[in-house]
């Protein structure tokens, strides 16, 4: 074999062995950054689930307003590490569900008639505008859906359920709002919700424990009827009245100044 011909021969194989090799570290690398991503999402998947579980409980009212929340209670409570309930706490007290004490303890806010007059009128702006903007995308099996929560919400009622009674009036109104197509405005929506959910579920004790828990009218009804005949006036000031009867029963309970 001619000189040349061995050296083209050697090489080749040399290129194809360092072709191999940093195939091989390729490989290596990239097999430790999908286990790496794997165990970020795992993360970030249990850390997403957490601060849903820890949102859900307090649309629920299932913390009191002044009440302390510690890591390793919630942590407990929901049956994971400390890490993810750090994290999804952290997220909760910049959204204003939550705040963080001069003790360095957070806490569920808690309520005076001044704020909750500034969340009354809040509300009544976001939530009329995103029930107008949603009215003409809602379909039959839309109102459907919307017809059948207000029916769980109305044996919540019938059933005394103070915990099903105040969520399914959340879960009513976020449905409706979800065909706006405003996700900044539905999330300072529900942003809301948090700040004043643990009260309302504290007055609906109250109310319960004093009498029954119940609505002089069924103002999800002449939503729905409002939503039926395209009448966004209409809707707008049923929306208003909705949240504006809720608020003066707070106010109420409270002894504090009711609103007109």
């Amino acid at each position: 074999m001619h000189w040349f011909d061995l050296s083209h021969t050697l090489r080749y194989k040399i290129r194809q062995l360092a072709k191999s090799k940093r195939e091989a570290y390729i490989n290596l690398h990239l097999g430790y950054e999908n286990k790496n991503n794997k165990a970020s999402n795992m993360h970030k998947t249990q850390q997403e689930a957490v601060y849903n579980e820890l949102k859900d409980a307090i649309l629920r009212g299932k913390f009191e307003p002044g009440n302390s929340v510690t890591l390793r209670g919630i942590a407990e409570m929901l049956g994971c590490s400390l890490m993810p309930v750090r994290e999804s706490l952290r997220r909760l007290t910049a959204e204003g569900a939550l705040e963080l004490l001069a003790n360095r303890r957070i806490a569920v806010p808690t309520m005076s008639a001044e704020k909750l007059q500034e969340i009354y009128y809040t509300r009544t702006c976001l939530e009329s505008y995103a029930a107008e903007r949603a009215m003409s995308r809602i379909d039959e099996q839309g109102l459907r859906e919307l017809t059948e929560i207000n029916r769980l919400h109305n044996e919540a009622i019938a059933n005394q359920d103070v915990e099903n009674y105040i969520y399914l009036n959340f879960e009513f109104h976020r449905k409706l709002y979800s065909y706006s197509d405003l996700n900044v405005i539905t999330v300072m929506i529900e942003g809301l919700w948090l700040r004043i959910a643990p009260f309302m579920r504290m007055i609906s004790d109250r109310f319960a424990e004093q009498g029954e828990i119940t609505e002089s009218d069924d103002k999800h009804i002449e939503i729905l009827e409002a939503i039926h005949k395209q009448n966004s006036t209409r809707l707008k000031h049923l929306i208003q009245d909705d949240i504006l009867d809720g608020v003066r029963i707070q106010q109420e309970m409270m002894g504090w100044p009711v609103s007109d």
